[in-house]
């Protein structure tokens, strides 16, 4: 038997399709991890002016994953995710011909804008299946996409000796490739009449105040999370590593979710949701705290695992726990919510790990991630009572 088939047997034709796109996606998506030392080498900016570009992909990413969610729910699954890839091969040649930094940012926020708009689409037509489905199908593409993200680790790393320029033409390559995916192979799964029957989304959000404290907590993991992909590269750089070393370490995170999340799902799919995210939680922000503090390349892989394993155990329960929180004709609209909640941390990630890292130090920062994921771990076990009660 095989390793993706003991993830996810007897799933639909859909879901086999929507993993191919994550990977292809992912597997060519080189130049997001390399931004910041293409930024800062190649584009010769500061590291605090390169965070504020990534921060602007991040802003771009808030917006994808929030009007991803609405046309998910409006024009359909497939139609949104064709817009998302055939965009972001745009916006990515803009960025990568860019020669002045207004014109960075706004190709920057067009990517973050363009390139995310098949997530929400995407676990949407996953959400759409009946929910003995879901965390198996949620896990299957969270696997792909990080077999797919190794492989761009390392293409990423070998590539980045001939130019950066190449990053942006197997990117934008990639692209085109995942539409010409949705295009053959995935059909439309927005349930009939969906988009005359549903209630307005921002009335039944502001209601739900146990959405609102999930996206508080959630934002809060991916700040201190996604502030590693922006600080890392800058503290192996300051210990004298190289892009190829860099590029290795973030090899070893995909690959650890390769090997481990087949296991995670069959370990962690039965058990106590909230309690799988707290202990999640706190792995990552220890795990960051260890890289921050950091002097050699064994130090900065150990704590890449660390936080490898709080990653996964969060992907295991991630879109079942808000699937199964949202209406049925909201689906697409929460999904997007809670992806949104990604983009978020991916703007307050870059900017507050590198203003810490520039203005106090890796040793604050390291100590501020790992209060933050001790922070988070007594919150989200608060919340959980509210969400067994609402999920069951």
């Amino acid at each position: 038997m095989t390793t993706s088939n003991t993830i996810a047997p007897g799933l639909p034709r859909l879901v086999w399709a929507l993993a191919a796109t994550h990977f292809v996606g992912r597997a060519g998506g080189v130049v997001r991890s390399f931004l910041v030392l293409y930024l800062t080498q190649a584009q010769h900016l500061s590291p605090a002016t390169a965070g504020s570009v990534v921060a602007a992909v991040g802003a771009g990413d808030i917006g994808s994953q929030l009007l991803g969610g609405w046309l998910g729910d409006r024009i359909g699954r497939r139609n949104t995710m064709l817009a998302g890839f055939v965009g972001g091969a745009a916006a990515l040649t803009a960025l990568g011909s860019a020669d002045s930094l207004p014109g960075i940012w706004v190709a920057a926020a067009g990517a973050g804008l363009t390139l995310e708009l098949f997530r929400p689409a995407g676990s949407a037509a996953v959400a759409d299946l009946p929910p003995a489905q879901r965390i198996r199908a949620f896990g299957l593409l969270y696997w792909a996409a990080n077999l797919g993200f190794s492989v761009a680790a390392v293409t990423a790393g070998v590539l980045a000796r001939y130019g950066y320029g190449l990053l942006f033409w197997v990117n934008v390559a990639a692209s085109l490739t995942a539409a010409l995916i949705v295009w053959r192979r995935v059909p439309e799964t927005r349930p009939a009449g969906a988009a005359r029957t549903r209630r307005a989304l921002l009335p039944v959000v502001l209601r739900d105040r146990l959405l609102l404290a999930m996206l508080a907590v959630h934002v809060g993991h991916f700040t201190v999370f996604l502030q590693t992909f922006t600080t890392l590269p800058l503290l192996m750089a300051a210990a004298g590593l190289g892009p190829a070393a860099y590029g290795a370490v973030l090899a070893l995170n995909g690959i650890a979710v390769v090997v481990l999340q087949p296991w995670a799902v069959r370990l962690l799919a039965g058990r106590d949701g909230s309690t799988v995210s707290a202990g999640s939680m706190l792995l990552v922000g220890l795990g960051a705290g260890l890289g921050a503090v950091s002097h050699g390349l064994a130090g900065f892989a150990v704590s890449v695992l660390v936080w490898t394993l709080g990653q996964v155990g969060i992907a295991v329960r991630f879109g079942d726990t808000f699937a199964a929180l949202a209406p049925a004709e909201l689906r697409g609209g929460y999904l997007g919510l809670a992806s949104a909640a990604w983009s978020v941390g991916a703007v307050l990630g870059p900017l507050a790990g590198t203003a810490l890292l520039g203005l106090t130090g890796p040793t604050v920062l390291g100590a501020g991630c790992a209060a933050g994921g001790i922070a988070l771990f007594a919150v989200r076990r608060a919340l959980g009572p509210a969400v067994r009660r609402r999920t069951r």
